[in-house]
């Protein structure tokens, strides 16, 4: 009869990075306003990037999902200012497979939008914005894309 061995376990685990080159910008996380109920007045939601949190107001109400804020990733070439640009006017967001929209206003980034960073040394920062839901909304998925620029003087 053989001795019982001690049984080997594996685990597997993932590496990640996030390469950049000096003076660059990648996005990390898309906004997600997660999943709303529309009421029969209309109402907003909020992900305010500096906590990472989600409110409603009027006739939208929050019921789920991973509401966040968008995420990014820059490099600086060597230490100065960047500013970085959110959208200014209404990006339009789209029920997939209809015609019915919604618009995001009010960009905001965490922090300040006009930021000192050292030279090679990468700095995060997240982007909110407002969801006007309307009245009676359509039920769907919605979706829209906007620009963040980071402009290195």
């Amino acid at each position: 009869m053989q001795p019982a061995r001690a049984a080997t376990p594996a685990v597997n685990a993932t590496a990640t990075t996030a390469l950049l080159h000096p003076i660059s910008i990648i996005k990390r996380y898309d906004l997600d306003f997660g999943y709303i109920a529309a009421g029969a007045t209309a109402g907003t939601v909020v992900i305010d990037p500096n906590t990472d949190t989600a409110s409603a107001t009027g006739g939208a109400i929050l019921i789920g999902g991973d509401p966040h804020a968008a995420a990014f990733i820059g490099a600086a070439g060597s230490s100065n200012v960047v500013n970085i640009k959110v959208p200014r006017q209404p990006v339009t967001l789209t029920r997939s497979g209809g015609t019915e929209t919604m618009t995001a206003t009010k960009f905001t980034v965490e922090g300040l939008d006009k930021r000192n960073v050292a030279r090679l040394v990468a700095f995060e920062f997240r982007v909110g914005a407002t969801l006007n839901v309307g009245a009676n909304q359509p039920e769907g998925i919605y979706v829209g894309t906007f620009d963040v620029t980071v402009q290195y003087p």
